[in-house]
């Protein structure tokens, strides 16, 4: 189940990221890549005020991030584009504070949570699962490995 989320609107619901902090955007992307990896779900996370807008390279395979653009766009709108053009809708679940935008989803019989109720769930995964001392045993997929060298090669 993958997931749709607003990203300002959550960062307003949690308590360890501020709006006014110029890595607001990246603090939560890395809590999002912590939370995909934990639940093995997928999420894109829409912003407002990206410049030029679109893809961003904060996106990895697990979490997908885009910026709608400053002149032409708001995340609101780019929400509701990419609701109306899922495949799967009853897959997924979106993730806002804007009732528009929730109200868009429930048309399109989509699972849905407000931006506070998803902020619980994040603080919830990070307190629930505290396996600190405890051996984990980690099965990645190949895919995942590849990135990971990517990411740590020394080339």
């Amino acid at each position: 189940m993958p997931y749709l989320i607003d990203g300002h609107n959550l960062i307003a619901s949690l308590p360890d990221i501020d709006l006014a902090d110029p890595d607001d955007e990246a603090k939560l992307v890395t809590k999002l890549r912590g939370f995909v990896a934990k639940t093995r779900r997928k999420c894109t996370v829409i912003f407002d005020s990206g410049i030029p807008g679109g893809f961003s390279s904060m996106s990895n395979k697990s979490v997908s991030v885009i910026f709608a653009s400053a002149q032409h766009s708001n995340a609101d709108r780019v929400l509701k584009l990419h609701i109306m053009r899922v495949k799967d809708p009853g897959n997924w679940t979106v993730i806002s504070s804007d009732e528009a935008v929730l109200d868009q989803a429930r048309t399109y019989k989509m699972r849905w949570m407000t931006s506070a109720e998803f902020a619980e769930k994040l603080a919830g995964d990070q307190t629930e699962d505290d396996t600190a001392g405890e051996e984990i045993d980690v099965r990645l997929s190949p895919e995942e490995v590849d990135e990971w060298l990517d990411i740590f090669s020394d080339d």
